[in-house]
């Protein structure tokens, strides 16, 4: 099972590539999709979604784990969230690949147990789980590796449950 985890925003879209391999995550890319602040909105937005697009080709994931947007302070950040995720929503599913979305609180519980945990403490989890000398830079691409974790996370409690209710 692979999996692309993306963290959206405009300036910086994180994502993460990570497998299941024997029934444990092991992280196979990670990076950011950087925009200009010197190009328009429109161009933010085409760039982010070609490089999903490249993204989605290069890697083949089978699944795709998006965090959902969450209550902004700032009114026009969070319109220009929503607009970069509606294009990378558009791209995963030009592309065939099923979709989950997940809370920031969501992704903190999964890994951490705790849905107020700090960025820190999701870092030092990512590290820990995947088993890396120090968590993946910068904390855009750390956010989506915690996001493809979570979702597989979020599978395996699926399977065990379809398991438990076929032994009843």
């Amino acid at each position: 099972m692979r999996i692309i985890g993306i963290d959206p925003g405009t300036a910086t879209t994180g994502w993460a590539v990570v497998e299941e391999v024997k029934k444990n995550p092991r992280l196979i890319a990670c990076g950011c999709i950087n925009t200009s602040k010197f190009n328009s909105d429109a161009e933010r937005l085409v760039e982010i979604g070609r490089d999903i697009g490249s993204l989605i080709k290069k890697y083949k994931p089978d699944e795709a784990a998006i965090e959902d947007l969450f209550f902004f302070k700032n009114l026009k950040t969070a319109i220009t969230v929503a607009q970069a995720r509606g294009v990378i929503l558009y791209e995963i599913k030009k592309n065939g690949v099923s979709l989950s979305n997940y809370t920031p609180l969501q992704v903190k519980q999964a890994l951490t147990g705790y849905g107020r945990a700090e960025k820190k403490q999701i870092q030092i989890m990512v590290k820990n789980i995947l088993k890396l000398r120090s968590a993946p830079k910068p904390d855009d691409a750390a956010d989506a590796v915690a996001i493809a974790i979570c979702h597989l996370n979020s599978r395996m409690r699926e399977r065990i449950n379809r398991e438990s209710e076929r032994t009843r």
